[in-house]
């Protein structure tokens, strides 16, 4: 498979993964490892996610427009940001204090990446089945406590083939979200969560970054944004009628498959 084609592989992944609890690092990182691609400093790997994260901006421009330009003179819309600041805080912090070990320790370990989305997916069933009743239905009216509690288990993410939104969306769960509020929440506070990431990951590696396949980076960009439209745009309804069983399936099936492999030493 030529590295044209693998970029759009790629890039898809990422749209259709990056909003679900199922981790687009552990896929993204699976399907590059089998497909034999791999680009200086993750320079591919790390600049798709913009295209993520373009596509959220995209979808819920009103939204955002509608809190900042009222920030100054509505108290809803303050107390809105303070959550998600407050919630992106923990995951910032380790982030930058456990850098170096994440990129280069633990997302060089195909294996834990299988075995993670295994026991995701179960605790995705379960939590599915043992959530206690919601009392918080409006991911923009979180209690600052859960929002920080939500914060601290954003970090579990930090474990590739954890899921960032699996993550925050279990713990919102646990925590007396409702369904849809708790996928809203996660697209939410992915938005300075990935940002920074991005960020931070683009200064540490400048000096190895890689931009010469220009063309497979836009491709994988372009596909990452038209696909995470589509994904945002479809899952609130998705999750409020069905739960999250269906993703937990799915992860427990890809990470039993990669486990295979990989233990057949592909």
């Amino acid at each position: 498979m030529g590295d044209t084609l693998i970029a759009a592989v790629l890039g898809l992944l990422e749209g259709l993964t990056e909003f679900v609890p199922v981790s687009s690092t552990g896929h993204l990182l699976l399907s590059a490892h089998f497909l034999g691609f791999d680009s200086a400093g993750k320079t591919f790997e790390v600049v798709i996610q913009l295209g993520a994260v373009l596509a959220l901006m995209v979808v819920y421009a009103a939204k955002l427009w509608q809190v900042f330009s009222t920030l100054h003179k509505d108290p809803a819309s303050l107390r809105f940001v303070v959550s998600v600041v407050i919630a992106f805080l923990p995951a910032a912090v380790i982030g930058v204090l456990a850098h170096d070990f994440i990129k280069t320790v633990l997302f060089e370990t195909p294996m834990l990446i299988a075995i993670m989305l295994i026991i995701g997916g179960v605790v995705l069933l379960l939590v599915d089945r043992l959530t206690p009743p919601p009392v918080v239905m409006d991911a923009t009216a979180l209690p600052l406590r859960k929002a920080l509690a939500i914060g601290f288990c954003q970090c579990l993410a930090m474990v590739p083939g954890v899921s960032r939104s699996g993550a925050t969306i279990v713990g919102a769960l646990m925590l007396g979200v409702e369904k849809r509020a708790a996928a809203e929440f996660s697209f939410f506070l992915s938005l300075p969560t990935m940002a920074a990431a991005v960020g931070y990951d683009l200064l540490k590696n400048r000096d190895v970054l890689d931009f010469t396949a220009w063309n497979q980076i836009a491709i994988g960009f372009v596909l990452a944004f038209i696909t995470g439209v589509f994904v945002v745009r479809w899952l609130l309804d998705f999750v409020s009628h069905r739960g999250y069983a269906l993703f937990g399936w799915w992860r427990i099936i890809v990470g039993s498959l990669a486990l295979g492999a990989l233990l057949l030493g592909y």
